[in-house]
């Protein structure tokens, strides 16, 4: 471990460097005022990283909660968002209890994509009004349509305010993170593009003395802490926040066991356990919830970076939350000077990579409806709220299967044998195709004997097989016989086969 903790050491700075102004940045995304992601950031190292059974991911606030978290704070105000993350953050701990780590991973791909691509252009939409240092809208449509007189109100023609000067620095941040991303040397490919960025803007606004708004951080961090109140526990009566906390849960664990599962990909060392990390963020969330500060996931970003700078134990993320709290608590006076649009470059950027244009072509190599779930989801998300377009990509996802269950062939060929036919199934036999099998029977002619091989159909229902049955019944009075051929059957066939005359085996 000693030989080892020079490594760690050297990881968990690079983490802490990426995690910095994510932390604040997403915080303010939120709706949240920047310490808040700076208390959920050292929770997520120093707790989570010590219990987590993921142990080179690393938590903290994620932007996939960002929307969700600032529509919360939007209609139930700051103080309700404890009681929902204590409530997510124990539904976690016993998803994870229960071993039901491994369910949270089986969300179709499309979903968790087109869930990240719409939260990713509502990032982008809300924080280019940030940058701007104006407030955004409360609706992704709302701010798409706000943007042509945000810009307006900036421009530096007759205005006095300092809109285009917050705008530049915003540009130049995602022009330093655009720039650092590509032509980086691979020696300093530790140094995060974010904080090069967020540091150069910060400068240049403190040597020419802009006048634009700034970060604000407490100079003691136990100032920014909420702590919970029993009152606002009865308040979780309220189905709409029940409602908000299984949400939370839900997405806050799929994106955490997602983004361990890239980890694992990552590296040839020791693999992820599923259960202990989701009982490890439950944890976290509820204490976050506890402290009034925002949720946490795992996260991809801080994660890969702290793989890439050669971590190979938790002790790398844990002492990132270290530095985290120590910069907090010793130089919150440095934090004070950087610009918000600074970070709100920061989310743009990081909005616009959530786009994954490239896993939106893949999904075309398994057919159209996948990249039609994907764009669903993600307009859903884009147009109404997170909820609904996650609910929608799940309705799809299920319709998909609904219809594949639903295939069935169906073929009447003539044997060789004269007045002999067979009747021949491939697919799935259920109550769907009642109809269509109907009308293969009744043109069957009179005095045939019908033979049906089950061995080709992966499932069978009872509303089938009592078609038949009916079919032989009313038949065997012209001359008809049904001989069903069980003995080929590879699956089990729901329901009892009734022993009725001409039905064979």
């Amino acid at each position: 471990m000693k030989a080892a903790l020079p490594r760690e050491l050297l990881a968990s700075v690079v983490v802490f460097l990426v995690a910095l102004p994510l932390c604040m940045g997403i915080a303010i995304a939120s709706g949240m005022p920047p310490a808040k992601g700076l208390i959920t950031g050292i929770i997520g190292g120093i707790v989570v990283g010590f219990l987590a059974g993921s142990p080179l991911q690393v938590s903290g606030p994620a932007a996939g909660l960002a929307v969700l978290v600032f529509e919360l704070v939007r209609q139930h105000g700051m103080a309700m968002l404890g009681p929902i993350l204590l409530l997510a953050g124990l539904l976690q701990l016993l998803a994870g209890r229960l071993r039901l780590g491994c369910w949270f991973r089986v969300t179709a791909p499309a979903v968790v994509y087109g869930m990240l691509a719409g939260i990713g252009v509502l990032i982008v939409l809300s924080q280019v009004h940030v940058m701007f240092d104006t407030a955004p809208q409360p609706s992704g449509l709302q701010n798409l349509l706000e943007f042509p007189a945000t810009l307006s109100a900036a421009l530096p023609q007759e205005s006095t305010g300092a809109g285009w000067m917050a705008g530049a620095l915003g540009l130049g941040t995602i022009a330093i993170m655009w720039g650092w991303e590509r032509l980086r040397p691979q020696r300093l490919r530790f140094v995060p593009g974010a904080l090069l960025g967020v540091a150069s803007m910060t400068a240049i606004s403190m040597w020419l003395a802009l006048p634009v708004n700034r970060v604000q951080v407490p100079a003691d961090l136990s100032e920014a802490i909420d702590w919970l109140r029993p009152e606002d526990l009865l308040q979780l009566a309220d189905p709409t926040l029940l409602v908000a906390a299984f949400a939370l849960a839900f997405i806050a664990s799929a994106e955490t066991l997602l983004s361990a599962a890239a980890v694992d990909r990552m590296h040839s060392g020791q693999r992820s356990d599923f259960d202990r990390e989701l009982s490890a963020q439950g944890i976290g969330n509820m204490l976050c919830g506890v402290l009034g500060a925002l949720p946490m996931t795992g996260v991809i970003v801080r994660s890969s970076a702290n793989v890439q700078a050669g971590a190979q134990t938790r002790a790398s993320a844990i002492f990132h939350g270290l530095w985290l709290l120590a910069f907090v608590v010793a130089l919150s006076s440095v934090l004070q000077q950087i610009p918000v649009a600074s970070l709100a470059g920061v989310l743009v950027f990081t909005g616009v990579k959530l786009v994954d244009f490239k896993a939106f072509r893949g999904l075309g190599r398994y057919g159209r409806m996948p990249m039609f779930t994907y764009a669903a989801t993600a307009l859903a998300i884009i147009f109404t709220d997170l909820l609904t377009g996650v609910l929608l990509g799940f309705a799809l996802t299920l319709l998909k299967l609904a219809f594949k269950a639903a295939r069935l062939k169906i073929n009447l060929v003539s044997l060789a044998k004269d007045g002999h036919m067979e009747l021949r199934l491939s697919g799935a036999a259920t109550f769907l195709k009642v109809p269509a099998l109907t009308q293969v029977l009744d043109t069957v002619p009179a005095g045939t004997t019908l033979h049906v091989p089950l061995g080709n159909l992966s499932y069978i229902d009872h509303s089938c097989l009592e078609l038949l049955e009916d079919w032989s019944r009313s038949n065997s009075a012209n001359g008809s016989r049904l001989l069903i051929e069980q003995r080929r059957l590879k699956r089990r066939i729901e329901g009892r086969l009734r022993t009725t005359a001409g039905v064979g085996a």
